[in-house]
């Protein structure tokens, strides 16, 4: 099938509105002079546009291609997925944003500095841009193959106008006009999934149709009990294994969190990631129902089924076109949806790697640099990234079947950045040492069950022609394996043993698995070279678990479970956590930090608190306690 008129019409004014959202805060407002308005869109986003930019990056065109074919192969089983999503957005919403606001960080990367040293920090901003730039590449490349293999749309001009246009808008509109194009796209995906599923509902006779024949054909899955890892699906490896990879995305990924720290106040930050929970359920919802739809209509239809699919993400393509061919516009509403999936996933990359490189690798080193020139630089930055993506899309067409065992490496990373997170969190006596060791014990695992489980499938899985695009890693799934292991793993059960046993751990399980490792490691690493005493720790970079699970015991062994770590009193009801330090008062509780607030936006009443003053205090670290005085956290508000 070939694109009409009208097709081409809405798959360019996409674009188009997509470039214009750019200009148009490229030349408004604040006209992005400064690096708040450029990285963090001034702290000025309320709740529903950031849930919805969240959504798009997390809905990406793998999963609009992936999820259906995986319900058309394996049946619904995939959905029990959705019940992961609830704590594990209640765990970033009520543990890892609060810390990260009342930092005021910019890039997610500077926590690890303050809790852990300055090693640390390199080392987990080089592990996150290392990911990224493979996958941005590949995500950009591989859509656009598909749907080039399907319809003869210009491969190279499809990927050429992403990549230009999402270049453009996010390097002058910065994050503000990254979250409102993910908006518009977010919209666009939900109407392109409706088309498709309504009329496709129409042709099948009617949604009990659609339903009695997957439940005749045992597409229908109930629920699988089986706790053994091994178990492809299981509601244990997809509720349970999921939360470890939603919290991989919305607890610490830099492009979840600097969404949430763009928000103009901590609540409005916990109010987008509840937001987003009933949106997630939808996505989820309406791929699985095009799945049983594609499903219902290729029994009926045995001879439209298409015989020259060479890879499953073809699939839904082709039933798209099919059902929608007598119907001008609305291919190209679908293409506009797939492509707005691409478009939302991309931008969020260049935005989150331009802001690490600024703030992680540039800034530190160049303290002298003006506002001016920061911003400048994290403008080109961006572009630079926009090009390298482009470039990163040429590679990925010249490496075919070992770009797969690639995206099983790089996709898998995100495991071990949460543990290491985990690390900073949850055990205040870990050391940088053990951090260091435990990320660098969680990569080798990662990559020897990605080598491993890609060289164990080559034998019975022929590389296919053409790319599976969604082999590529769906942004909310960077810590799982590719989905051509969900798409591609045979359904038989084989008898193995040893490694190849060990190869074949669900990759619903991967990121639990490399995350515990990381934090096992840093566990014993820290005791081992001597752990961190409480009183040396900023008390607003830990939460300690324990004393608030136990929060029935008497005071002195709650106390004892903080493991020393200062108390943090408040006073007031502003944001925004700042350390100052004052002269010892033998009145004050040792080791204890008193919060004073003021929605003034001055200290004590005369100085202001500015950006700058901000930025060196966050460098600064935390002064400790031996230095004979005490500490105040003087708060104030946005």
């Amino acid at each position: 099938m070939r694109f009409t008129t009208v097709d081409y019409i809405i798959f360019v004014l996409l674009l188009v509105l997509s470039s214009a959202i750019g200009l148009y805060y490229a030349l408004s407002g604040g006209k992005q002079r400064t690096m708040q308005e450029f990285l963090l869109a001034n702290r000025s986003m309320s709740f529903l546009p950031i849930s919805l930019s969240l959504l798009a990056t997390f809905q990406s065109a793998v999963a609009i291609l992936g999820v259906p074919s995986e319900i058309y192969r394996f049946g619904t089983e995939y959905w029990f997925l959705g019940c992961s999503y609830i704590i594990g957005l209640l765990i970033p919403a009520h543990i890892f944003i609060p810390v990260f606001y009342r930092l005021r960080l910019t890039s997610t990367y500077e926590y690890l500095e303050l809790r852990f040293s300055k090693a640390v920090r390199i080392c987990g901003t080089v592990t996150f841009i290392f990911q990224m730039v493979i996958y941005m590449g590949v995500v950009l490349y591989a859509p656009a193959l598909a749907f080039n293999a399907v319809t003869g749309f210009s491969l190279w001009g499809a990927v050429l106008s992403m990549g230009l246009v999402c270049t453009l808008y996010t390097t002058l509109g910065g994050l503000k006009a990254v979250i409102w194009t993910d908006v518009i796209q977010t919209l666009v995906m939900f109407a392109g999934q409706l088309a498709v599923i309504i009329v496709g509902t129409i042709k099948v006779g009617g949604f009990d149709q659609v339903w009695n024949i997957a439940t005749e054909n045992n597409k229908i899955a109930g629920v699988n009990w089986n706790p053994d890892p091994f178990e492809r699906h299981s509601f244990w490896s997809l509720a349970i294994g999921g939360i470890f990879m939603m919290l991989s995305l919305y607890g610490v990924n830099q492009a979840q969190v600097q969404r949430y720290l763009s928000s103009r106040t901590e609540k409005e930050a916990i109010l987008s990631c509840y937001a987003v929970f009933p949106c997630q359920q939808l996505v989820l919802a309406l791929g699985c129902l095009t799945g049983l739809v594609m499903f219902a209509y290729y029994k009926i239809n045995p001879s439209a089924y298409p015989q020259d699919i060479s890879v499953p993400d073809q699939m839904v393509l082709y039933f798209v076109m099919d059902i929608l061919k007598d119907l001008p516009g609305l291919p190209g509403l679908f293409v506009a949806c797939l492509f707005s999936g691409a478009l939302s996933t991309i931008s969020s990359a260049f935005n989150s790697l331009a802001t690490v490189t600024m703030q992680d690798l540039i800034k530190p080193h160049f303290p002298s640099l003006t506002e001016s020139q920061a911003t400048w630089l994290s403008k080109g930055l961006a572009l630079g990234y926009g090009l390298l993506c482009l470039g990163m899309a040429y590679i990925s067409s010249l490496m075919g079947s070992v770009l797969q065992a690639a995206l099983s490496i790089f996709g898998m990373v995100g495991g071990p950045l949460l543990g290491l997170f985990c690390l900073g969190f949850f055990f205040p006596f870990t050391n940088s040492i053990g951090a260091m060791s435990g990320l660098a014990a969680g990569l080798v695992m990662a990559f020897w069950i990605g080598i491993g489980s890609f060289v164990t499938r080559m034998p019975s899985v022929p590389p296919p022609p053409l790319l599976n695009a969604t082999s590529v890693p769906d942004f909310g799934n960077l810590t799982t394996t590719v989905m051509s292991t969900l798409l591609t793993s045979p359904t038989a059960k084989k008898s193995v043993s040893g490694l190849q046993k060990f190869y074949s751990l669900s990759y619903m399980w991967y990121s639990a698995h490399n995350s515990t490792t990381v934090v096992i490691v840093g566990l014993i690493v820290s005791l081992l070279t001597g752990p961190t005493k409480g009183r040396d720790i900023d008390p607003r970079t830990v939460y300690l678990v324990l004393p608030k699970l136990l929060f029935f015991l008497p005071e002195r062994y709650r106390e004892k479970l903080r493991y020393g770590v200062p108390h943090i009193v408040e006073v007031g009801d502003c944001l925004s956590p700042r350390l100052l330090q004052v002269p010892y008062d033998e009145h004050s509780p040792p080791h204890d930090l008193v919060t004073e607030k003021s929605c003034n936006g001055f200290l004590n009443g005369n100085a202001k608190y500015s950006e700058k003053e901000e930025m060196e205090e966050k460098l600064s670290g935390f002064t400790r306690s031996d230095t004979g005085h005490s500490y105040v956290v003087q708060e104030t508000s946005l």
